[in-house]
């Protein structure tokens, strides 16, 4: 599967090459816009919201084994259980910051895109972004 495509830089005849299987978090990461600490907690609490199946599907629910094999735990335990985590990291990052924190952690949306949605100005989110790392980190207890 190629994960790599040519895009067109707006108002420039230069084009440029992105990797589209990088997530918006791991962008920031990978220039030092972020810190290691704040990733870790950015990708635990995608994890949870991945578990818990909390997007819309977009494909068939397969039904669970019958015959016993696969994972040691129910699916739907496992499921409640991401969901009970992601609800308190949510709640614990707070309101007016908790916003952010999805769209580009959880919805996967781009810095740009989720500022416009919000309607903040420019560049404000990368500030709010890492103010809610920090609550989120604070809250998995890392340091």
């Amino acid at each position: 599967m190629r994960h790599l495509a040519e895009r067109a830089v707006a108002g420039s005849a230069r084009r440029v090459t992105v990797n589209l299987a990088e997530s918006p978090l791991g962008w920031l990461r990978s220039r030092d816009l972020v810190d290691a600490r704040q990733f870790e907690a950015g990708e635990r609490l995608r994890g949870d919201y991945e578990r818990a199946a909390i997007a819309p599907r977009t494909t068939m629910r397969w039904a669970p084994r019958v015959d016993g094999g696969g994972a040691a735990l129910d699916p739907g335990t496992a499921q409640i259980a991401a969901k009970r985590r992601f609800d308190a990291a949510v709640g614990a990052v707070g309101p007016g910051l908790n916003d952010i924190l999805w769209r580009v952690v959880c919805a996967g949306e781009g810095l740009p895109a989720a500022e416009r949605a919000l309607g903040w100005p420019a560049r404000a989110g990368r500030v709010v972004l890492t103010l809610a790392l920090d609550r989120l980190a604070t809250h998995y207890g890392l340091r």
